[in-house]
């Protein structure tokens, strides 16, 4: 049985000088699976995340319903040009999300962390952190386990479906769980970890959940890159000292109010936010159509 609180997280971390992504692995153990086997999995996940991550960068993908496609390509070229004012670390980490996104929107294989709307995020933050970091395929699949971890958390005390608690609970789950990894990967304590999860979550809280034709492509490919630029940033700042004021299970516990106080409007239905906007009415309706002529 896993912890049902941060708290109770950090306590026996703590205690017993562990990581997350080892008591993780630990509580998949407990029932009754294989360490090696558990890890093996997990590798697989990796790869599944390296392609998908890769993939739109470097061939121009193009969502089913036409809506989305060919941007991953475009940010990729520019993060090798030199001018951007966030440098090639931080764009190149945007492109691999967005290129799972794109991947995702036409029907390829990505894997769900923790949902398909938000499957961008943790590749993009762990894979380019790795990188950065110089880290083994070792390090990066620890880190998914401490991400594993942190989702759990979530997932047991609020929601991370877009349909229950809004985007907040999708893409804002998966940044916080990017970041709390990404800050374990750089030599980051438990404490530290929950204090990037919950200064994410703070920044995401009240996101709602405004999919266009009620597909995972308009606003959601670009919230993938926005938390995984929010996960890395997050990560540096609590890699320089600062913490969050409020505590990670406070900040689960507030998303969770916040998700059911959310109009049924803002939370997956697209009947509120962008996709009920003139645009947004209109790119439904040609999404609609290209999908209805695709099937005769």
């Amino acid at each position: 049985m896993f912890v049902s609180s941060g708290q109770e997280l950090k306590a026996i971390c703590e205690s017993r000088n562990i990581k997350i992504w080892q008591y993780t692995v630990e509580s998949e153990m407990k029932r009754g699976y294989d360490e090696k086997t558990i890890f093996e999995q997990m590798k697989k996940n990796l790869e599944i995340m390296k392609i998908s991550s890769n993939h739109g960068m470097e061939n121009e993908v193009i969502s089913v319903s036409g809506l989305i496609g060919g941007d991953a390509v475009k940010i990729s070229d520019y993060s090798k040009s030199g001018l951007s004012l966030c440098g090639d670390f931080i764009t190149k980490a945007m492109a691999r999300a967005l290129s799972c996104s794109e991947v995702n929107a036409a029907m390829g294989k990505i894997v769900a962390a923790p949902t398909a709307g938000s499957c961008g995020i943790l590749p993009a933050a762990i894979i380019s952190a790795g990188e950065k970091l110089n880290k083994s395929d070792e390090s990066l699949v620890q880190a998914l386990f401490t991400a594993s971890g942190v989702g759990i958390l979530i997932a047991q005390n609020a929601s991370i479906s877009g349909a229950e608690g809004g985007c907040q609970a999708e893409c804002g789950s998966a940044a916080a769980m990017a970041a709390a990894a990404v800050v374990e990967m750089m030599g980051g304590s438990v404490g530290m970890a929950l204090d990037a999860a919950s200064i994410v979550i703070k920044n995401v809280l009240g996101l709602v959940c405004d999919p266009i034709a009620g597909l995972v492509e308009i606003p959601c490919a670009k919230r993938n890159i926005a938390g995984t630029v929010l996960s890395l940033t997050t990560a540096d700042l609590v890699m320089s000292g600062v913490k969050s004021k409020i505590p990670f299970d406070d900040a689960v516990s507030a998303m969770n109010k916040v998700g059911k106080e959310m109009s049924c409007s803002l939370k997956e239905t697209a009947m509120g936010g962008l996709a009920a906007t003139p645009t947004g009415e209109c790119l439904k309706k040609s999404a609609l159509k290209l999908h209805k002529n695709s099937r005769i």
